[in-house]
């Protein structure tokens, strides 16, 4: 398994397992980790998944053979993760393959403080470095002794560190359906939310770890996958409900009639808030998030800046500017106190505030961010993404009445409504997103543009 070229990814490593990803490969990742890191201890959490463990201790193994000391978190979320990083200012990986199905798995890499490593930001060289370690066979220590693997409990930490980012006092009583979807949510949030002192009933769906998902696929993206919260929610009687995907570093929330509030409106919700304590500040959303959102911050005072789909460009931003938060049409949700990482749950504890410390139903709260009709993303397949792309643009050129640019595929923009259209960086696709101030203005949008892609 000398070429890792199906595995390495932009952001992370993701592969089937063993077929892909074994753990020789994870070996070998883990000593080249180690070196180009250059740390004399690194830490490491894994989620449920079968695989999970076997693979993170051999990546130790690999890493401990560089004379590097591991701290093993044990089981964990993406963002215990990060908050290990950052509290601890050591480089971290976690073992998840997030919202993909069982047969997958991989590894989420940061640097000390929890800033990401991606393709041009040490993800190459450690391929580089892990291939050659595979095509000699060599994987025996190469420094001064192997290092120590110390076992450690960061769930408590971590939970106390989210909650004291939140003002949670003044709560009314709530309560709040979860689906865990078998993922790590099931062990972060009753540390978070289910510790006694707050006024929340939680009602649990899926809390069991099992990586193998028999109820559904853990992935709120998927209206599918959230069909089993809506009801619940509407048989509780709840006032909330929050669905997270399988590292339990996005959360999709759904409203007290069963209905999910967008992204984009808990991105404008939280920017709200946190412009609230931070007047003046920036924040971030990606390109394909409802025109609402820079309209919302910039009338509360803050500065927003767009950015291109994904979240080592969010973060890359976020770090530039000082970001104050940071929001993606895809649930992820980035906070300047939370080392500009992503945390599901932080965004979660924002929602219940808001909620919790004024007497509206969510669907009324959320109202007022909500300010226009949107698609979805829509995927069309094409052979040739760039023709395509550009019949589109051709299409549009020399209107007086549009702005187009290309930060990320090609947006078009009108003066009530709006799309971007981008292809895929794994599949032949172009996905579309739309949106105007209307139903019936959307779809003549979003058909015209199909018409086109499609034809």
């Amino acid at each position: 398994m000398g070429d890792l070229a199906k595995i390495f990814k932009a952001y992370d490593i993701r592969g089937v397992v063993p077929d892909e990803l074994d753990e020789t490969a994870a070996e070998a990742i883990g000593a080249a980790f180690a070196e180009v890191c250059d740390a004399d201890t690194v830490v490491i959490a894994r989620d449920m998944r079968t695989s999970s463990e076997p693979l993170a201790a051999a990546f130790a193994w690999g890493v401990t053979g560089r004379g590097v000391n591991v701290i093993d978190a044990g089981l964990g979320s993406t963002d215990l993760l990060y908050y290990a990083s950052g509290s601890l200012g050591l480089p971290g990986v976690m073992f998840t393959a997030s919202h993909n199905p069982a047969r997958y798995n991989g590894m989420k890499m940061c640097r000390a403080g929890a800033v990401p490593i991606g393709a041009e930001t040490g993800l190459a060289e450690i391929r580089a470095r892990a291939e050659k370690l595979l095509d000699s066979g060599d994987l025996a220590p190469a420094g001064g002794g192997a290092g120590r693997i110390e076992r450690r409990d960061l769930l408590g930490g971590y939970a106390r560190h989210l909650r004291g980012l939140v003002d949670l006092s003044g709560l009314r009583p709530l309560k709040i359906v979860v689906d865990a979807g078998n993922g790590m949510a099931g062990h972060t949030v009753p540390a978070v939310l289910g510790a006694g002192d707050l006024p929340i009933e939680l009602v649990p769906l899926y809390f069991e770890l099992d990586g193998t998902f028999p109820n559904h696929e853990a992935n709120p993206l998927e209206p599918e996958n959230l069909r089993d919260l809506r009801k619940a929610v509407l048989e509780a009687g709840a006032d909330l409900g929050l669905a997270f995907d399988g590292d339990a570093d996005r959360c999709w929330v759904v409203d007290e009639r069963g209905e999910s509030v967008s992204p984009s409106a808990i991105t404008a919700l939280v920017a709200v808030r946190e412009l609230a304590r931070h007047p003046g500040a920036t924040v971030i959303h990606n390109l394909i998030t409802s025109r609402a959102v820079p309209e919302i911050i910039a009338e509360h005072g803050g500065t927003p800046v767009r950015t291109r789909v994904g979240h080592s460009f969010i973060k890359a931003e976020m770090a530039r500017t000082g970001a104050v938060f940071g929001g993606e049409h895809s649930a992820h949700y980035y906070f300047r106190d939370f080392w500009f990482a992503d945390s599901g749950m932080l965004a979660a504890l924002h929602v219940i505030a808001a909620l919790g410390t004024q007497p509206k139903p969510l669907s009324e709260l959320v109202a007022g961010y909500t300010r226009y009709v949107a698609s979805g993303e829509i995927n069309s397949r094409v052979a040739d993404q760039a023709a395509v792309l550009a019949r589109v643009r051709e299409a549009y050129a020399g209107r007086d009445d549009v702005r187009i640019d290309e930060l990320d595929g090609l947006t078009v923009a009108g003066p009530d409504w709006w799309f971007n259209l981008r292809p895929s960086n794994t599949e032949p696709l172009l996905r579309l997103n739309a949106e105007a101030r209307d139903e019936e203005s959307m779809s003549a949008i979003r058909d015209a543009v199909l018409a086109i892609v499609r034809s």
